[in-house]
């Protein structure tokens, strides 16, 4: 069994895997994935700062130029992510990034609430996935149904899920299944989301359990997520993940290369 240790590094690094598979996923729109020494980075093609970042392994061989050179190629602003509590003087640190990891062996699964039937999304259901998931985060509906349209296009290796109430779509949730030979076989759970009036029914932890489940039917014996609150940390305890190390959020880090 993992220790504590090396179930976080085993979060970190699944987490690396899937933003370098949505870098990648979005090759056609101007997006895209590469290694340089100490930092993994992913671009969407979409102008917006958190959906174009780097994963930082080791600061100490970070070269900020060309970090930043290859992000001024796709025309995107750009942010990193730090293990946290790592020393990273450059940029402003925005925020802490929470992580929580599963083994397969602990899930509990959770059926959806009476009433409430969830399904895969599909490209045909798009407009409706991408105005709910706007709905519930707050965000602009057109930068939404940028972000989640690759997602509903058949993509191997996503799953996208809208969950209705009665006929009304009500919640959504989006997961990537990867592997590699640092993380292994996992499921990292990205968007769960529920509309404002069907809230404090069940529908987050529903949406997130048929997600995970869909990703370890397919082999992965780790699931990992990013708690936004206390509250959603406490769900998702009863589904058996555990808090790992997380993440420190650093932007404007542009300008720190540039003024080295």
């Amino acid at each position: 069994m993992d220790s504590d240790s090396s179930l976080t590094e085993r979060v970190r690094t699944a987490h690396g895997d899937a933003w370098q598979a949505e870098g990648r996923l979005r090759e056609p729109y101007g997006g895209g994935a590469a290694e340089l020494p100490g930092v993994r980075l992913m671009a969407s093609g979409i102008p917006h700062p958190q959906w174009n970042n780097g994963d930082v392994t080791d600061p100490a061989l970070v070269d900020l130029a060309a970090v930043s050179g290859w992000y001024a190629e796709r025309g995107m602003p750009w942010g990193v992510r730090v293990p946290a509590g790592t020393a990273w003087p450059h940029g402003r640190l925005l925020f802490r990034k929470r992580c929580m990891g599963l083994r397969a062996a602990d899930y509990r699964g959770v059926p959806p609430p009476v009433g409430v039937r969830l399904v895969a999304a599909g490209p045909d259901d798009l407009a409706t996935y991408a105005a709910t998931d706007a709905g519930a985060f707050g965000d602009p509906v057109e930068l939404t149904t940028r972000w989640v349209a690759p997602h509903l296009a058949g993509a191997e290796g996503f799953v996208a899920a809208i969950a209705y109430l009665g006929d009304e779509p009500v919640g959504v949730a989006t997961a990537v299944r990867t592997s590699s030979t640092g993380a292994g076989d996992c499921v990292g759970v990205f968007g769960v989301g529920v509309l404002e009036h069907a809230r404090r029914r069940g529908l987050g932890a529903a949406l997130t359990s048929y997600v995970v489940s869909w990703g370890i039917e397919s082999g992965a014996d780790l699931a990992w997520l990013n708690p936004d609150t206390d509250d959603a940390a406490r769900i998702y305890a009863r589904m058996g993940f555990v808090e790992t190390d997380g993440f420190d959020i650093y932007v404007d880090v542009a300008a720190s290369a540039t003024n080295r």
